[in-house]
């Protein structure tokens, strides 16, 4: 009998202990979901700085805006960052951030950027290559990161704000966010299946979220719906978002120390879209079979594109591109001003000369 009990006894405890092994195990699993590895990477690299602005534009002593772009080599990626610089070239007192999913500084991106006429900074920063191969990828997460990085040595006061270079936005957007104190939000549209992620807003307060991709997530808000004031970053130097695709934003703003009754609601309480989720539909760049010399205007027009990475060229493989040129006939001489040239003509009956 009184084995039968220290049996039962050491049974309890054995399932005990592997009942609390195992919660721990996975608590330990959950946290390591969410708290980024410090993977091997290559260390973000400041490109270019330009602090001259030639758009004369009135400045005023309002806090400047700090446009936080991540942007990724792609086809599009010149015709989208010129569509975005045409815009912000609109808005005084701020500063262009362009993070590039790079390993090398890209000539193409430091030449680029200055036709705007906006100060900017151009930085290399490559996703780490543990990432790439994810099902998900957390694209955009490392340029944002090394973006609050260069802020956090460079600056100190300000708004700053993750734009990214396919959205859409409106001019007044920028007045909206200049005067965060803390932390502001406002509704992103085209975002998920009810096509509009935004704060829900009561009596000036914000009391809740509406989106179509809640996934637990404390802020579920996109990354164009909020703006942070650059001394409150300050205030916290681990803040970060992870390498997890779709908690970035809900990461990053838990990391900030932000509560419901801290969040300042723009865009007339939350009930106008002045930005817009717009994603171009993006191809791979081809590569373009050029079989024989070129020596037109062509030429010089296929290396430009080329250098923007919306194509490349190849004289052995890839898509047969044709060149189509057009020979234009002369116009044939009346017989009185033919010279002995061996050529026959005669006229018509309605009054046309034809050569044969």
């Amino acid at each position: 009998m009184m084995i039968q009990q220290i049996n039962l006894l050491l049974a309890v405890l054995l399932t005990t202990v592997l009942i609390f092994y195992l919660t721990w195990s996975s608590q330990g699993k959950e946290i390591r979901r969410f708290v980024s590895p410090a993977p091997a990477q290559a260390p973000a690299n400041t490109c270019f700085v330009s602090i001259n602005d030639t758009r004369r534009l009135s400045l005023s002593s309002e806090p400047m805006i700090y446009f936080i772009t991540p942007s990724y080599p792609r086809r599009e990626q010149v015709a989208e960052l010129t569509r975005l610089g045409q815009t912000l070239m609109h808005v005084p007192n701020l500063h262009w951030i362009v993070a590039d999913d790079n390993r090398m500084c890209n000539p193409m991106i430091t030449q680029l950027l200055p036709r705007f006429g906006v100060p900017f900074t151009h930085i290399s920063s490559p996703m780490p290559e543990i990432y790439r191969s994810v099902s998900v990828i957390p694209r955009g997460v490392a340029n944002r990161r090394a973006a609050l990085d260069w802020i956090r040595a460079n600056v100190k006061s300000g708004v700053l704000y993750f734009g990214d270079d396919d959205n859409t936005f409106d001019l007044k957007l920028f007045e909206e966010i200049r005067d965060t104190n803390k932390v502001s939000m406002f509704p992103v549209g085209l975002i998920g299946e009810y096509g509009v992620s935004a704060p829900i807003v009561k009596e000036g307060k914000v009391v809740g979220f509406y989106d179509s991709w809640p996934a637990k997530r404390k802020f579920p808000v996109d990354m164009a719906g909020f703006a942070v004031n650059v001394e409150y970053l300050l205030k916290y130097p681990n803040a970060t978002m992870p390498f997890r695709a779709g908690y970035e934003e809900d990461r990053f703003l838990r990391s900030l120390g932000i509560t419901l009754d801290m969040i300042e609601p723009k865009a007339d309480s939350c009930t106008q879209v002045l930005v817009w989720h717009t994603q171009t539909n993006k191809k791979p760049p081809p590569v373009l079979k050029i079989e024989s010399s070129v020596d037109s205007s062509l030429r010089d027009l296929l290396q430009q594109v080329s250098y923007m990475g919306m194509a490349s060229i190849s004289n052995s493989n890839g898509s047969h591109s044709e060149v189509i040129v057009i020979r234009l006939r002369k116009k044939p001489k009346l017989k009185s001003q033919q010279k002995n040239v061996g050529v026959k003509t005669y006229m018509s009956k309605d009054g046309k000369v034809t050569a044969v």
